[in-house]
């Protein structure tokens, strides 16, 4: 099969990514074999690339947002079939023992594995995953919309469980691109109203496009208070300012995998029960879940489909916002 792989960590922009010709993997007992149609280009492939996360197995497949249909079953797997359309996602496995996988928080699990960073992921024609971690696909939507479903539309379902809002209540929004695009249109879906503030002239429109009751910059005030709140940008300079714009009680998540210092000098910004929540992975109820409402109400967001072999420079277009919307690889047709 061909595949991109990452043999050593140097800047995106030096072409770390090598393809090459590999045997196509075989699903171990409990593992599907998944027929790559199309990956997603995430943030985080990029990260590993540049080294900023640590490189776990080299040679290393990136990507963990694959689509694509069933090729190859292990004998144990009971819950999927040939040809049946599938998606993997982050979380790979988890030991399913420890007192986080018993306590519903697998993806908290110490000795989870991740696709594309500990096990080889989806730049790839085929890839393997333990079939109790496969997402069921529906019919509604095409792979290349399908692919970023499985990291940005998970990982923004997930903040918005976290921000534990309930219908008829006020969630802001803090900075507006694919994730939070999502989490848009699940919140509408849910009955909350959606206040949006972004820098992004263009991110503001799309919002407003998208059915927010309200879309400002971060120098507009806001009509109201808010309940809770979701930060997507790594900038910890505005979790001081979204808590300032949160009611008591109310509940800010810290979306990015990583952020720059956070400091807190108004004590009245976080007292009155205000609490902060950062997000850290995935766990397949998330994936269940919101792949379900993806499915009903036909989500959608912007996205570029690009050729397998052009990878290398999209890596430094998604690096550099040149990408409108998420990039999809394209990898079967």
């Amino acid at each position: 099969m061909k595949a991109w792989i990452l043999e050593k960590q140097a800047r995106i922009e030096e072409k770390p990514l090598k393809l090459v010709e590999l045997p196509a993997p075989r699903p171990k007992d409990n593992e599907i074999r998944i027929k790559i149609y199309a990956c997603g280009i995430c943030r985080t492939d990029i990260h590993i690339a540049e080294g900023d996360l640590p490189l776990k197995k080299s040679p290393l497949i990136l990507g963990h947002e694959i689509v694509g249909i069933v090729d190859e079953i292990g004998k144990e797997v009971r819950n999927f079939k040939l040809g049946d359309r599938v998606g993997a996602a982050w979380l790979n496995s988890a030991c399913g023992e420890c007192k986080f996988c018993l306590s519903g928080k697998e993806n908290l699990c110490p000795s989870a594995k991740f696709t594309g960073w500990d096990v080889n992921g989806g730049y790839a024609e085929y890839a393997t995953i333990p079939g109790d971690f496969a997402f069921t696909l529906g019919q509604s939507l095409s792979f290349v919309e399908l692919a970023p479903l499985m990291c940005p539309g998970i990982a923004g379902y997930r903040a918005f469980r976290l921000t534990q809002i309930q219908k008829g209540h006020k969630l802001g929004l803090y900075g507006f691109g694919p994730t939070a695009s999502y989490v848009l249109q699940i919140a509408r879906f849910s009955g909350t109203e959606v206040f949006v503030v972004t820098r992004s002239k263009k991110g503001r429109n799309t919002a407003k496009e998208s059915g927010a009751n309200w879309v400002g910059s971060y120098e507009d005030k806001l009509p109201c208070k808010l309940d809770a709140g979701i930060v997507f940008p790594p900038a910890g300079n505005l979790v001081e300012f979204a808590l300032s714009q949160l009611d008591s009680g109310g509940r800010l998540v810290l979306a990015p995998v990583t952020m720059t210092p956070i400091a807190i000098k108004d004590y009245s910004h976080i007292w009155m029960e205000r609490s902060i929540v950062s997000l850290a992975n995935i766990s397949r109820r998330d994936g269940i879940e919101f792949l379900k409402i993806a499915d009903k109400i036909n989500i959608k967001t912007k996205l570029e489909v690009f050729d397998f072999n052009e990878l290398p420079e999209i890596l430094v277009n998604a690096k550099y916002g040149k990408v409108n919307g998420n990039a999809v690889i394209r990898i079967a047709e």
